[in-house]
């Protein structure tokens, strides 16, 4: 594997930029927007809630907000495809409007739980009605008389934080969300660059409280978006686990709250170079120049989950490239990804003869530090993670790793496959 690439931009900075966009007075241009199903699914969503939403180029976007709690009822249903960031973020933003609305998604996207955010939504005075467990399609039957509440999240999760502290944001006084462990920032670091008035703290006990203060003008502020380091992992891990591999993955975001793999990896051997650090409309960002070589097992602790939740699947395929055992604890959060990440990764190392156990919230990967087997068939679930990653898998393996559905990629990674294959992998239909 060899060459430059660029990470496409940032899935969750799109999604909230496309939001804060759309709750700002003002003219938002985005650049280097992420153009993947998911988050077109938010546009389109947003467009149906009175904001202008334009594409003016590649990666180019204009927005023209409605303000805080100034969106109008949809006239037909939200159709979020397979974008959970989507729908629970979005949750927030309808539960403080006075109408109804009704969102729903693909096959994937309504077997996810809401509950979580549909809890505190609740409590704040919001009242939802979906199918067992608060699964989709689901009513959300909005007030704009939001009641401002103090929420410990049982579960770390920067989704259900954003969307509570979205609803705040048309809710009179201070609405706090209390996180045991530090979760992506993305939504307090955009909160202020759009005008809000956000604190962040220490929490009695441990872990943060993050409080914002309601009924801000926000104001329509440009935004350009940093690569996705959850996408570029893919190339990441394609280069660290092929000997004599010269990759570099230019205009990655870095921010320490998504830099988990990364950390991880070097943990295992990879040479991995983070070169011309910056700032990006707010975050940081730097080109990784990754090297080929041996990697070996280790031990990745639960309290890094919060820093590396979507890549554990790609991090499963650099395990099994390794020496020794690599075991990661406190994976609870996989089961209600876009399939029960977990058991899909379990599953796919089986399919391709890779030794591993796994736990409630565990898995250990026993790597030989030889070629896997290959040879097998993935069932992806219409997860996009869980076939990109052994799509990787294949490039070391024996023999060839086939999925059974490549379509989910595009709604986060379009042009996955090019880009591999423009560094030297065979990617393509069987």
């Amino acid at each position: 594997m060899h060459g430059r690439v660029r990470a496409p931009g940032d899935k969750s900075v799109s999604h909230r930029a496309l939001m804060f966009g759309a709750l700002a007075l003002g003219e938002t241009n985005v650049s280097g927007l992420l153009e993947g199903e998911d988050v077109l699914a938010t546009a389109a969503a947003l467009r149906a809630l009175g904001a202008v939403v334009e594409h003016v180029g590649p990666g180019l976007w204009r927005i023209r907000g409605f303000g805080v709690g100034g969106g109008r009822e949809p006239t037909d249903v939200l159709d979020l495809g397979n974008s959970g960031t989507s729908a629970r973020l979005l949750s927030g933003i309808l539960a403080s409007h006075p109408f109804t609305s009704f969102m729903t998604g693909d096959a994937s996207l309504r077997s996810r739980p809401m509950q979580r955010v549909i809890e505190p939504l609740s409590r704040m005075g919001a009242r939802f009605q979906g199918r067992e467990g608060g699964r989709m399609p689901l009513a959300v039957i909005g007030t704009d008389e939001m009641v401002p509440i103090e929420y410990r999240l049982p579960v770390a999760s920067a989704q259900v934080k954003s969307a509570i502290l979205l609803a705040g944001l048309n809710t009179a006084g201070e609405t706090t969300v209390i996180e045991p462990e530090a979760t992506r920032d993305h939504t307090e670091r955009m909160l202020r660059h759009f005008g809000a008035e956000v604190r962040v703290s220490v929490a009695e006990g441990g872990g943060k409280r993050i409080t914002v203060v309601g009924w801000p003008e926000l104001k329509a502020r440009d935004i350009v978006v940093p690569g996705d380091p959850s996408s570029a992992a893919f190339a990441v891990v394609a280069a660290a686990i092929r000997p004599g591999s010269d990759v570099t993955v230019e205009n990655v975001g870095v921010n320490p709250l998504r830099a988990g793999l990364y950390q991880t990896l070097r943990e295992m051997g990879a040479d991995i170079a983070f070169e011309n650090p910056r700032e990006v409309g707010g975050e940081p960002v730097a080109d990784l120049r990754i090297k080929g070589g041996e990697l070996k097992g280790i031990e990745v602790p639960a309290d890094r989950a919060p820093t590396m939740i979507d890549e554990y699947p790609i991090l499963a395929v650099a395990a099994a490239c390794a020496a020794g055992t690599t075991r990661m604890l406190g994976l609870a959060e996989l089961r209600a990804k876009e399939s029960d990440r977990l058991a899909s990764v379990a599953a796919g190392l089986a399919a391709n003869g890779v030794r591993h156990e796994m736990g409630a919230d565990t898995l250990a990967v026993h790597g030989t530090g030889a070629a896997p087997d290959g040879g097998g068939l993935v069932k992806t679930h219409l997860d996009h993670r869980i076939a990109m990653s052994f799509l990787v898998l294949g490039l070391a393996a024996r023999e060839p790793v086939a999925v059974d559905d490549g379509s989910p990629i595009d709604t986060s990674f379009p042009g996955f496959a090019a880009l591999m294959n423009g560094l030297g992998a065979k990617i393509e239909p069987a």
